[in-house]
């Protein structure tokens, strides 16, 4: 019996033995690392140029009867603005983003009005507009974000001084005047961390927008100076189409955060 016994604990003890050799041997394997996570949720602000286009459908109406005397006329032009602005987003899954913001813009958005009854032209200018809204993106990347956006618009026309189709004076003045409405658009956003360069924080976007302003007559207000009384004016909406390039500095953004373990 002693001798059976004598044998077990051989056996266990060179078993042992052998286990405890095969577990120092195991290589060491490093935990997989998980993928990194960007967060769009903060604050930002942003400032760029860009161009447009500005167009206008203009009628003459016979005074004070409001009857057309034409139809209806397109009339455009084109300039350049800077703009600058602000807003907050928030990322409320793995792939969506939602926003607010408001900027403005300022330049010179030029467009033809003319009255071809009276035989007189002249050019109008968007000197400024400024806009709030809402925008909604889908995470084409972590740090890419493509959206649309819209909201409420207002802008400011300055002055214009009419001339002959001749060119000369033709002796009637237009004051600026403030006009409302609403715009829609949409763009891409990304990070600059790009070709190797490290810029935390930093973003650019690219957006295009149209903004559709009410149509205004002539004589709505007192302030077109020498006009022939009673004998027609001009009904005119405005819609302008603008495209811009922004860079963007995200507060909160520290790069892709990468899970501890």
């Amino acid at each position: 019996m002693k001798k059976i016994l004598l044998a077990l604990t051989a056996v266990a003890a060179m078993t042992g033995s052998a286990s405890a050799a095969d577990l120092a041997a195991r290589p060491y394997v490093k935990a997989p690392m998980v993928a990194p996570v960007a967060n769009w949720t903060g604050f930002y602000i942003f400032g760029g140029a860009g161009g447009g286009l500005s167009n206008s459908d203009q009628t003459i109406l016979a005074t004070p009867t409001g009857t057309p005397l034409t139809i209806a006329q397109r009339q455009g032009g084109s300039g350049w603005f800077g703009t600058v602005g602000l807003g907050y987003d928030w990322q409320f899954n793995s792939t969506w983003v939602a926003g607010v913001f408001a900027d403005g813009q300022f330049g010179s958005l030029r467009a033809t009005v003319q009255d071809p009854v009276l035989g007189i032209t002249g050019n109008q200018k968007l000197e400024d507009s400024w806009a709030a809204g809402v925008r909604l993106g889908w995470l084409v990347a972590p740090n890419v974000l493509s959206y649309v956006n819209g909201g409420y618009s207002g802008a400011h026309f300055g002055s214009t001084n009419f001339l002959t189709l001749a060119g000369a004076p033709a002796g009637v003045h237009l004051n600026g005047y403030n006009r409302n409405g609403f715009f829609i658009g949409g763009g891409v956003e990304n990070n600059l961390n790009i070709f190797g360069i490290s810029a935390p924080g930093w973003f650019m976007k690219t957006e295009y927008r149209s903004a559709f302003y009410n149509a205004k007559t002539k004589d709505e207000i007192s302030n077109v100076t020498n006009l022939p009384t009673g004998v027609d004016s001009i009904r005119a909406n405005s819609w302008n189409q603008t495209i811009s390039t922004s860079l963007v500095y995200r507060f909160n953004w520290t790069g892709p955060v990468v899970a501890k373990y």
